[in-house]
């Protein structure tokens, strides 16, 4: 930490603006919030604006932690077609943040997208991962290694703590959240979630276990998803016997959250609305196969990862898996996942009166 970071620092010259880059995904996002709260409580008066990806940028606004939202439009600019639009918004973006003199600029994404960003906000101390990708350090004037065998949420937390800021206490200041009432009045008074998609293929437990997974469970299962993925949903509730319920795309996200905190358990993939059930408390059961849930799996002790032990896994998705079409999910059965979640579920309900549950 050179003087410069010190003095702004320092008891007489706290930080003023402080901006967070972490444009997406939504499970990274809910994994920043603990560091969103970390600085503001160390930082209360300070100014903290947020780069999020337009979309995802629904779920912060609003956040009273946030005094401003900068919006990049990160799949529109990936396009070749618009180019023309795009030059010109990429150029009002980058004004604009140059424009508000930022003290600290912190990048939890690590890329080179991320790295631009930080260069362009030219925030007097840029700080970031020496372990990050694609040559993002180099636009950092303070680094630290995140390391890559930890949770994302303790990697986060580690550039609190060059902050000066207290990370003793994992907190998630959510947004102001919606009721759902509507919602709620059509769904039974208990019932489980399921989320069967995923970001990448390879992380998909095949979408017909899933029904007859919830087929056997003992509750009514809501299944959830984004609009894209909605076919997904609908073969897990053709295949459920009727006891799954079709959700797909229609909640926002903060009305997802709403709904994930009124279940008593929750089931799925790698895959972010996992990581919104983790920080409301909600028991999960997350099936992993190529992904480490070490680094993105559930955070918390009151989870459960189901997974096939191979030699093979995790192997991240990066090479196409040539002798079998990802063995580490296919080979997991459904009798294997419902005899986990009813051991533990039995366990959870024989607790001693008084005791914290849960459920």
């Amino acid at each position: 930490m050179n003087d410069t970071l010190n003095d702004i620092l320092s008891t007489s010259k706290r930080p003023v603006k402080i901006l967070i880059i972490k444009p997406s995904a939504l499970g990274d996002i809910v994994h920043s919030l603990p560091f969103l709260a970390a600085v503001h409580k160390r930082y209360p008066e300070a100014e903290i604006h947020w780069v999020v990806a337009k979309g995802l940028h629904t779920f912060l606004e609003g956040h009273p932690l946030i005094e401003r939202l900068w919006i990049m439009n990160k799949d529109g600019w990936k396009k070749i077609s618009r180019i023309r639009q795009t030059l010109p918004e990429i150029k009002r973006f980058w004004k604009g943040l140059r424009a508000e003199h930022f003290d600290i600029s912190v990048d939890l994404s690590g890329l080179l997208r991320s790295g631009l960003i930080t260069w362009a906000a030219g925030a007097r101390c840029k700080l970031g991962f020496s372990d990050s990708d694609e040559g993002s350090p180099f636009f950092y004037t303070h680094k630290i290694q995140g390391g890559d065998q930890i949770h994302a949420i303790d990697r986060y937390l580690k550039l609190a703590r060059l902050l000066d800021c207290d990370t003793s206490q994992i907190e998630y200041p959510f947004p102001p959240l919606p009721a759902v009432s509507e919602l709620s009045a059509s769904l039974p008074a208990e019932f489980c979630i399921m989320a069967p998609s995923a970001g990448k293929e390879a992380n998909r437990w095949p979408a017909e276990r899933f029904g007859q997974l919830a087929a056997k469970l003992p509750l009514p299962t809501v299944v959830i998803s984004s609009p894209a993925d909605s076919h997904i949903v609908e073969e897990v509730v053709a295949t459920s016997n009727g006891k799954a319920i079709n959700l797909a795309g229609q909640t926002g996200l903060k009305e997802l959250v709403s709904l994930i905190a009124k279940a008593r358990f929750f089931i799925c993939n790698d895959t972010g609305p996992m990581h919104i059930a983790a920080a409301l408390d909600v028991p999960v059961f997350a099936l992993f196969g190529p992904a480490n849930p070490v680094r993105t799996g559930p955070y918390g002790t009151s989870h459960t990862i189901i997974r096939e032990t191979l030699p093979c896994s995790p192997c991240y998705a990066q090479k196409p898996c040539t002798k079998y079409t990802w063995r580490c999910m296919n080979d997991l059965t459904v009798e294997k996942v419902l005899h986990v979640i009813q051991a533990i579920r039995l366990k959870a309900e024989k607790k001693p009166t008084g005791s914290r549950d849960n459920t």
